[in-house]
């Protein structure tokens, strides 16, 4: 249906590289012009050698699953009816070793909290069910091994 590009560009800079201790920071550039800082996360590699603020590969795992969701979930909402003030998530992935000691984000939490406005406010059932509906929709969450939840904030 689509292809989706990024280009990551890394420099040596000078750095001795053999001895491990170079910069993990690099550039994420994407088809539209942005250009996102990156790193690898200071809980793999310690500072100095990663950027702490830069976004890093799990970080970015975690958004994308988010913002998957959203995306799906504001579609939904629409469709239904129902008129989106807000949509905040404080998402959170959980990386662990699994049986073979290779390490992997096990479980990605969801905490969407959404406001909606006065005039069209879903009951509970709505919200979970358009949670569940956005969960199955989300492309992302369904290419991945990972355990994806949704706590939904209800108000």
């Amino acid at each position: 249906m689509g292809i989706y590009t990024a280009t990551i560009r890394w420099n040596r800079n000078e750095a001795i590289f053999t001895d491990k201790r170079y910069s993990r920071a690099h550039v994420w550039e994407f088809d539209g012009g942005c250009a996102v800082p990156a790193s690898s996360s200071p809980q793999i590699v310690p500072l100095p050698f990663s950027d702490a603020s830069g976004v890093d590969p799990e970080e970015a795992f975690v958004a994308s699953l988010s913002s998957c969701h959203m995306l799906c979930f504001l579609s939904i909402a629409a469709k239904r009816g129902f008129v989106v003030d807000s949509y905040r998530d404080e998402a959170q992935g959980v990386m662990e070793k699994c049986t073979d000691g290779k390490l992997l984000i096990t479980v990605v939490t969801l905490r969407p909290d959404v406001k909606f406005s006065s005039d069209t406010i879903p009951t509970s059932s709505d919200i979970h069910a358009m949670h569940h509906q956005a969960h199955e929709e989300c492309f992302i969450a369904a290419s991945v091994k990972t355990d994806v939840r949704c706590e939904p904030c209800l108000h």
